[in-house]
């Protein structure tokens, strides 16, 4: 069996399914596990992606407004490749690649018996159905009932032990810095395993955009920054245009130093198997004590304000 995997989610599920080795091509963001990044590359964004939050945002939403697919796909590979089974999803046009970029190649690889399997994962139960998806269309339904079953064991009993927390912190995540976005999606359903409370975004429906006004009325206790593929380097990079704001200073998540900055590329906004590893990383940023963390350092770190100079002034 020959696989094409068009987002990262999907390559991770493959893999924890057992069949790393079926994998013959994925997109450009396919970056977990690392041995993926041998593999062709079938995809690419149609627009630079190292500018600033605000200009990936204004070029995302010019393609948008020319009717422009916001990835190329090359459709010659995907067809010499002759996979078996091509995952995409149908989620979001901007996150990944979606059965529309590929629609002459699909259309070829279907009429030759390609399976297309795509994902539209909204909310913690879609991505379950998502994996079974997945494994049916690998002729594994068994593999992927057990994996299902282990992903949510793991998370009952995190929530069991985050149940026992004397606090939940109220939480508002910031999924894009420039225009302002918070998390919606599964995003509400993690913090709240997590120990927390989610502000703002809700459970199931797209992230939306927030404005400063809905920020500071929110006020949260703890203030995620975790921009939709940024790691925690990229972010640290762009993290000061928050400070810009007059209101920044007076959240309460700024005066009590509650800011953290999460790797939302590995974590927290990929829909597969590591949205448990999401839950972990945010119950150890609302309850665990600094330096203790498994993830600590690696996926989340707790901002230094004064360093990125977006310290509040004086009373």
């Amino acid at each position: 069996m020959r696989v094409v995997s068009l987002l990262a989610s999907g390559t991770e599920i493959v893999c924890a399914l057992g069949f790393e080795n079926a994998l013959a091509g994925r997109s450009h963001e396919c970056d977990y596990p690392p041995e993926v990044l041998d593999l062709p590359q079938v995809s690419r964004p149609g627009f630079p992606t190292s500018g600033s939050s605000v200009a990936v945002d204004l070029a995302v939403k010019d393609r948008l407004r020319k009717a422009l697919s916001i990835y190329e796909v090359d459709e010659d590979l995907l067809r010499d490749l002759a996979p078996d089974v091509v995952v995409t999803q149908t989620q979001c046009k901007v996150c990944a690649v979606s059965p529309d970029d590929v629609a002459g190649a699909i259309q070829d690889l279907s009429a030759s018996g390609t399976c297309l399997v795509a994902l539209e994962p909204h909310r913690l139960a879609d991505i379950w159905e998502d994996i079974r998806k997945v494994a049916l269309a690998m002729e594994a339904g068994p593999a992927g009932e057990a994996l299902i079953a282990s992903l949510q064991d793991r998370l009952e009993r995190l929530r069991a032990w985050t149940a026992s927390r004397s606090t939940r912190p109220t939480v508002v995540t910031v999924e894009w810095m420039e225009p302002l976005m918070t998390a919606g999606n599964w995003m509400p359903e993690i913090i709240e395993i997590a120990g927390g409370r989610s502000l703002l975004g809700e459970a199931g429906q797209h992230s939306p955009w927030m404005s400063w006004e809905e920020l500071a009325e929110a006020d949260p206790e703890v203030l995620l920054i975790s921009p939709c593929g940024f790691d925690v380097r990229r972010t640290l990079e762009e993290v000061h245009i928050l400070g810009r704001d007059p209101r920044w200073a007076s959240l309460r998540a700024v005066r009590g130093g509650r800011v953290y900055v999460a790797d939302g590329n590995a974590f927290l906004h990929r829909p597969g198997p590591r949205i448990v590893e999401s839950a972990e990383l945010l119950a150890e940023i609302l309850h665990v004590p600094p330096g203790e963390g498994r993830y600590e350092g690696s996926g989340w770190i707790r901002l230094d304000l004064e360093r990125e100079g977006v310290a509040p002034g004086p009373e």
